[in-house]
This record gives structure tokens, C-alpha cells and sequence, in this order.
């Protein structure tokens, strides 16, 4: 078999968890995600945007994260993201935001808002702790009282998985374990422990040898990688343009050049040229 695509891509993953067929799927990785934050499961769902064959890499308007909807009308959003496009706290308040504000049309009451579920699967760590799964709420400080249940923001982070885990008895781990894994090795134990996975991989599988999923899946990749390079350069030359102010700002005080370019890490060929600009 050919080597295995990546379910972290988003484009696989919508393949596999946000289509009509592998509803099933979707529903299992949810109730695992509920159940480890100590909710009830869910017995079925909708999904707002199902996978179709239009949902092409050359598409600007294709959209690869899940939305679903439960029978009670509770809101779910699923994204997962292999590159770090950064203020991901704001980011998903954000987009959180624009989904529960988009249930009330005009003249609706506040009554008819239903919870909204985000759900960010992340390839890099962006939490202060060790841990995997964090789940987020409006609670008061002191009491942990809820102001209201409407929100709930859930990140997945694997790049806190290490290779010390392991298969668990069930759970959200195993799923964790699947998207995280780059072969079939720990398959059957995962399997074993959670059926519903699978169907996961025999998707996965047929994916990795339809030759026009590969083609669409290297495209995908492409313009992730090419939109991660683009913003970590737009970052980097903020940085620099932020040193360059700061060096500006101590020749300007008369501090010789070996200081400020120690201070700063900006060469002195550059703070020469700095000072001739001015």
C-alpha cells in the first residue's frame, strides 16, 4: 500500500469525519470528546456542511472545517489546524462568536440561542500545561458557577502526545493516537479498543490509493504550507521592524553601534545604514 495520507490535513479530515456516509464516525470522536468532559453523548447528529466532491483544494471558497448540529439544536464547529496561524485564543472567540450570534434572525428573541461547541484539533501547543484536552466555559472566579453553558471551547493539542502513550481501554485518546500516528503499527490495539476507528482507517486507506484524493491532498498541503510560510514571514519581518525602531531609538541617544547591536542582535553593516538613513 502506498504510504498513508495525513488525517491532520483538513482536507482528509472533513474526507473522513465530515461526510454523509461516515456520519457514524463523527458522532463516535464526539461522544468521546463529551464523555472525557464529563457531559452527556449525543445520540445523533446533523451535519451543516457535509464533505462533497466539490469541496476542492482549488476552491478559495472551500471550507474544511465540520459544522454539526445536535437534535436539541446545540451548534458544534470542528477545525483542525497543522500550522499555527497564532492569537488562536482570539481567533476561535472569534469564530465562536459570529456562529452563536448567527442563530437569531431580526426580531428573534435571546431565548432561541442554543450552546455553541468549538472543537480546535492542533497540531502544535499553544496552553501553559501538560495537558491534551482542555475545555473552557464561562464560570466565576471564585464560585465556578456558570454565567451561562452557551460556551464551550475545546482544544486538542497533539504535540503533547508522547510516544510513552498508549492504547487506553476506549476513549478520546485512541482517536488522538489515529490522527497523530504516521503508520499502521498500534492499528489493531486501537481498533480493539475503539471499534467505531476502524471505519477511520479503511477510509483513510482507500484515500491514500485513489490517486485524484492523493492529487487534491498535495495541493492542499501545498497552500497550507505555502499560507504557514507566508505568515511566519510576515511575523518575522514585523520582529525585525520592531528591533530596527528600538536600535533607531538608542543611536538616537548616542549609544555606539556594538552596544546596540548586541542589545538587539541587528548587525552593525545594518544600524550603519540605519543611522546614513537618518
Amino acid at each position: 500500500m502506498r504510504d498513508l495520507l495525513d488525517p491532520k490535513n483538513d482536507f482528509v479530515f472533513k474526507r473522513i469525519f465530515g461526510s454523509e456516509e461516515n456520519k457514524d464516525v463523527l458522532l463516535a470522536f464526539l461522544n468521546r470528546t463529551f464523555q472525557e468532559a464529563g457531559e452527556p453523548t449525543l445520540s445523533e447528529i446533523i451535519l451543516m456542511n457535509p464533505y462533497t466532491d466539490k469541496d476542492s483544494p482549488q476552491d478559495k471558497q472551500s471550507i474544511f472545517d465540520i459544522q454539526a448540529k445536535t437534535a436539541e439544536g446545540k451548534l458544534i464547529n470542528i477545525e483542525m489546524q497543522l500550522f499555527n496561524r497564532y492569537d488562536n485564543e482570539k481567533r476561535t472567540l472569534y469564530y465562536w462568536s459570529k456562529q452563536y450570534a448567527s442563530q437569531l434572525e431580526e426580531g428573534q428573541s435571546y431565548k432561541n440561542l442554543k450552546k455553541c461547541v468549538t472543537i480546535n484539533i492542533l497540531n502544535f501547543s499553544i496552553l501553559p500545561n501538560d495537558r491534551y484536552y482542555n475545555v473552557f466555559h464561562f464560570r466565576e472566579d471564585n464560585t465556578g458557577i456558570f454565567l451561562t453553558d452557551d460556551l464551550e471551547i475545546q482544544f486538542l493539542e497533539l504535540s503533547k502526545l508522547n510516544h510513552q502513550q498508549t492504547a487506553a481501554s476506549g476513549g478520546l485518546l485512541n482517536w488522538l493516537l489515529f490522527l497523530n500516528s504516521d503508520n499502521t503499527d498500534n492499528w489493531e490495539v486501537l481498533k480493539m479498543q475503539e471499534p467505531k476507528l476502524g471505519k477511520a482507517m479503511t477510509v483513510l486507506e482507500f484515500l491514500s490509493q485513489d490517486a485524484e484524493a492523493r492529487r487534491l491532498y498535495e495541493m492542499r498541503q501545498k497552500a497550507l504550507h505555502d499560507e504557514a510560510s507566508s505568515m511566519e514571514g510576515a511575523r518575522e519581518e514585523g520582529e525585525k521592524k520592531g528591533k530596527l525602531e528600538v536600535a533607531s531609538k538608542m543611536l538616537a541617544k548616542g549609544m555606539d553601534l556594538e552596544s546596540v547591536s548586541e542589545l538587539t542582535g541587528i548587525s552593525i553593516v545594518e544600524l550603519k545604514k540605519l543611522t546614513q538613513a537618518h
